[in-house]
């Protein structure tokens, strides 16, 4: 599903909320501050704080995704691409589905694709990234295998991120020889979890406190106005 798609769908979807959430929150204000003064501001400001909060949300959204791509080198969080950077300047990418995917120079990459060189492979299921070198598993078959409950890795390779130079192994046996040879303990893991260890980071927490902290102190204090408002009421009249 593309970007725009996902996007439409969230914004709807977060709209639909938005408006249930202000006609409740609107109601709840307007009961409970029944015969206050002022109490007209409050409703109104009460409607429109959901709003509100789905706008900054959107803000932040924006905000994240232009970091992400732009200077982190993340992809948007959304959509049907994920990538992330590793520590050695390669690249981690998956579409589609996120049991398969890529590991790739993006710097020697011609376009914004991945083209088919000595320092990219595809098909890549399992991951090991360990100093210089990037290990790894292969499903040659993976274009077959899209979209299905398959876990086969039929070679394995080792690819010096300095040199940009691959080996292929036949075997797993053949690739933990040579992981020996070069002092590395070989512990393979799926390539989506590879992906989560390196996708998120330090900025993903601060966009997502942004998000959350000033929604939750707005609506922290037209609670506190609401009790304010509610506590001038004037009392009841008692009954004869």
């Amino acid at each position: 599903m593309g970007i725009g798609i996902v996007v439409l769908i969230w914004a709807v979807l977060g709209t639909v909320i938005a408006a249930i959430v202000a006609a409740t929150l609107g109601g709840a204000t307007a009961l409970l501050t029944r015969g206050a003064m002022g109490r007209r501001k409050a409703i109104v400001t009460a409607i429109l704080f959901p709003l509100a909060c789905l706008a900054w949300g959107g803000a932040i959204f924006v905000f994240q995704a232009v970091v992400n791509e732009g200077i982190l080198h993340r992809d948007l969080g959304i959509g049907d691409t994920w990538h992330a950077p590793l520590p050695n300047g390669y690249q981690i990418m998956m579409i589609d589905v996120t049991d398969q995917g890529w590991v790739y120079n993006p710097k020697t990459q011609p376009g914004s694709g991945v083209a088919e060189q000595e320092d990219a492979v595809s098909g890549v299921r399992n991951v090991q990234v360990s100093g210089k070198y990037i290990l790894g598993g292969i499903d040659s078959k993976a274009f077959e295998h899209l979209g299905k409950d398959v876990n086969s890795v039929d070679s394995y390779f080792v690819l010096d991120t300095q040199s940009g130079k691959q080996t292929r192994f036949v075997s797993y046996d053949a690739l933990r020889q040579k992981a020996l040879e070069l002092r590395i303990e070989p512990n393979l893991q799926p390539i989506n979890s590879v992906y989560s260890k390196f996708r998120f980071s330090w900025f993903d927490v601060f966009a997502g406190l942004l998000f959350c902290l000033p929604s939750l102190l707005g609506f922290l204090l037209l609670i506190r106005w609401i009790v304010r408002l509610r506590r001038t009421r004037p009392p009841l009249p008692h009954p004869a």
